[in-house]
């Protein structure tokens, strides 16, 4: 199995790019294919090329951050984002993973995938493995700012074929974001939104949630639009930064009065599994559910660790053939078979 990787896209690219693509090959057995400047990644992966399973494509182009994703995407054709999400498209990769400009990865993938048929809007999921129990999957979290009730309903489709063939949960509770339980509560969008989710038969709709019952896991996917999903998603990711940053100041403290390490304090408090599930590094990144392939979006920032986690997470995606099941799925609802 050969995941294609962005080397170019990302804050710390290229060099964290190649050090976690390194511990993907190590711990998950896969081939990684580095997708970027030939010389520059000859440098940095030159050593593993033979002993490891790195090898190296080509890409003369770069998508900045702030550029205009369409734009880039047709003045760009030989960056980075676009060969990688061709080698997913011409079978040559089981997947990409890139953690550049999400417009740009989202336009690639639209563009040379395509989407599922009956799939209007793609969408994507983010696992938060935020508590002791099991993740929860929100979606969207940022492909669209403005939906239909219709599109949320997809939304919960995908959502609910995801958790239950890659996150191993048989019946997933699936949740619509509103300001209230009641089915009166929302906007106009929420409020017909549950009005669909409640006929359709094939999802195991529990009715609204707020927005702390997604940290008591409530619900097993949480949906909602790409706007409200991508303020919840940074939310928590911001949550998670300060709570890091007050328990690492706090185990300096600690060590440096009492010659106690840090991590030691931390497992002793039991909060050192608590401090990875809101760690944005450790679940890697998001899928992006209803294109012909398998697309992970890591975060900007992300490091070596995102990056081997985010390959992982795509290696799985591939193992569970996950598009091509939504695909068949996604049929079979819309012909009410």
């Amino acid at each position: 199995m050969i995941i294609a990787v962005d080397a170019a896209g990302g804050d710390y690219a290229p060099h964290e790019i190649v050090k976690g693509a390194v511990k993907a090959a190590d711990e998950y057995g896969v081939e990684v294919a580095l997708v970027g400047k030939k010389k520059v990644l000859h440098v940095l992966a030159g050593r593993h090329l033979k002993k490891k399973a790195i090898s190296i494509v080509a890409a003369s182009q770069v998508i900045q951050p702030g550029e205009s994703p369409i734009k880039a995407i047709r003045s760009k054709p030989d960056s980075s984002i676009v060969v990688g999400v061709n080698l997913v498209k011409e079978g040559k990769a089981a997947g990409f993973v890139s953690a550049g400009n999400t417009g740009a990865i989202l336009g690639a993938a639209l563009f040379g995938l395509g989407k599922v048929k009956a799939i209007e809007r793609p969408a994507i999921a983010c696992i938060m493995d935020i508590t002791p129990s099991t993740p929860v999957l929100l979606i969207d979290a940022g492909a669209n700012v403005e939906c239909r009730p219709g599109h949320l309903v997809q939304f919960a489709e995908m959502g609910a074929i995801y958790s239950q063939h890659v996150l191993g949960i048989s019946k997933p509770r699936v949740g619509l974001l509103s300001n209230g339980a009641e089915e009166s509560k929302g906007s106009q969008l929420v409020q017909e939104s549950y009005k669909l989710l409640k006929k359709a038969k094939y999802l195991n709709f529990i009715g609204n949630i707020e927005g702390h019952d997604i940290l008591k896991v409530t619900a097993d996917v949480v949906v909602t639009d790409g706007f409200t999903g991508n303020i919840v998603l940074k939310t928590i990711e911001g949550l998670g930064d300060t709570f890091l940053g007050s328990i690492r100041q706090i185990g300096h403290v600690v060590s440096s009065a009492y010659h106690f390490r840090g991590r030691d304090l931390l497992l002793d408090l039991g909060l050192g599994s608590r401090v990875n599930r809101i760690d944005y590094r450790e679940y890697g990144g998001a899928c992006l559910l209803g294109v012909n392939g398998n697309i992970i979006i890591a975060h900007g920032r992300s490091q070596a660790k995102t990056i081997k986690n985010a390959i992982g997470i795509a290696k799985h995606m591939a193992e569970e053939n996950i598009a091509e099941i939504i695909k068949e799925e996604i049929h079979e609802q819309a012909n009410g078979s």
